[in-house]
């Protein structure tokens, strides 16, 4: 019966994918702008090719950039009207705190901005691509088939200028540091900094969000856990994160023979990547290296990723591995050094989660709740009934961004830690 009803569950959350993904590539389309880069995918294009070494400079920092195209039908490939798109190399930091070049998207209306004080800028944090650089938002956003663009579009048409980060190794060389939350917290506050510095785009240094669901929601949670140490120049005023995996070791621990059991192995090869000690090659069979193999190239949603995804499902760790290496001091040490909760966020929080996320345990999203509002942090928590992970990135969307609008107007929220 379980198994049963955990494959409906997966067809269904696959088929709330595909209809997010048509649904983004119907969505209207405008006449803005030119394609310069043409149809080339990231890791033929010498754009996001960093040079080496850096070149000097400090976290924000562009390295490069040039005019883009927001284009949300991938059969015409017609720029979206009243928006102009410039895709960036940056400077950011590893999880370590080496400097390293991470490419991104600035997105700004070509109309003024009629409301008080600055244009807002909304950092949003993409949920989970893939590891490979073909599915890079900066890359995926410019060809009309990214799975996140509605909501990027709604941002856009408050007025708000948007940038979306493509995170650490996805696009650029190297891979994908998936959910490894201290890089892609750093990403997405390095993003905001950059776009502010674009001096083309002409944002200046006005207010400031963080927004993102699933990975995302580990970004923004990151961001806004690292932003007063780490940029306290930039205006935060608000930060909204849902479906958070905050403690990767829960996480995993719920996917293990899980139906969803490729999230997981992803997240291991992204910690493998930033944190190379771990050594996770030693600890796989055969058939594990196999599938790691495969994995360095594959995006969520493409055939190879919908066939890894039905190949895992209902996985365990021990079909992959001689040994267990979420067991060993090395990988506890770091999944618990990347777990949200340890500093309390010192602006308002919008934290949400699906009732029956199949994927990310509310459990721990509410011990990640409990943890900041015991830090004496102001977070306003809301669950949705009736939804699973997938589901809850469109039920949430509505209260997500209009929490960001609220903070933007300068609105008190007084958030409900006590009950």
């Amino acid at each position: 019966m379980f198994v049963r009803r955990s494959a409906r569950r997966f067809l269904r959350t696959a088929l709330v994918s595909c209809i997010g993904v048509a649904m983004t590539a119907t969505a209207l389309q405008g006449t803005a702008g030119a394609a310069p880069q043409g149809t080339t995918p990231p890791a033929k294009d010498p754009f996001y090719r960093p040079p080496s070494p850096l070149p000097a400079g400090k976290p924000g920092d562009i390295i490069r950039s040039r005019r883009s195209t927001f284009t949300v039908d991938p059969f015409s490939r017609a720029p979206f009207g009243g928006v102009k798109s410039w895709q960036v190399l940056y400077r950011s930091e590893s999880a370590q705190g080496t400097p390293i070049a991470v490419s991104g998207t600035v997105l700004v209306p070509t109309k003024a901005w009629n409301g008080p004080g600055k244009r807002p800028l909304l950092s949003y944090a993409v949920g989970t691509r893939g590891l490979g650089d073909a599915c890079a938002p900066s890359y995926t956003l410019s060809q009309g088939y990214d799975y996140e663009a509605l909501a990027i579009i709604d941002a856009l048409n408050r007025g708000w200028a948007v940038t979306v980060s493509d995170m650490e190794g996805l696009g650029t060389p190297g891979q994908h540091t998936y959910e490894v939350g201290r890089s892609q917290g750093k990403a997405v506050l390095n993003m905001a900094r950059a776009a502010q510095r674009l001096s083309a785009a002409r944002i200046g240094s006005g207010p400031v969000a963080l927004m993102g669901y699933s990975q995302g929601g580990t970004s923004a949670g990151w961001g806004a856990e690292l932003a007063p140490a780490y940029a306290p120049e930039l205006q935060l005023k608000g930060v909204a994160a849902g479906g958070v995996p905050a403690d990767l070791r829960a996480v995993a621990d719920g996917l293990d023979g899980n139906p969803f059991a490729a999230f997981m192995f992803m997240a291991a090869a992204g910690y493998d990547a930033a944190y190379p000690e771990l050594q996770l090659s030693k600890f796989l069979n055969a058939q594990g290296k196999e599938l790691f193999k495969k994995a360095n190239d594959m995006c969520l949603v493409s055939l190879d990723g919908i066939g890894t995804m039905f190949g895992t499902a209902f996985k365990k760790v021990g079909d992959y591995t001689t040994s267990n290496p979420l067991t060993t001091k090395a990988w506890v040490a770091r999944l618990d050094g990347n777990r949200l909760g340890g500093t309390a966020p010192t602006v308002p929080v919008f934290q949400s989660h699906a009732l029956y996320d199949e994927i990310i345990p509310l459990k721990q999203a509410q011990t990640l709740r409990a943890a900041w509002c015991a830090k004496g942090a102001n977070v306003t928590w809301k669950t949705y009934q009736f939804a699973e992970h997938a589901v809850g990135i469109v039920m949430s969307h509505p209260d997500a961004i209009g929490f960001v609008g609220d903070r933007f107007a300068g609105k008190p929220v007084r958030g409900n830690c006590g009950s």
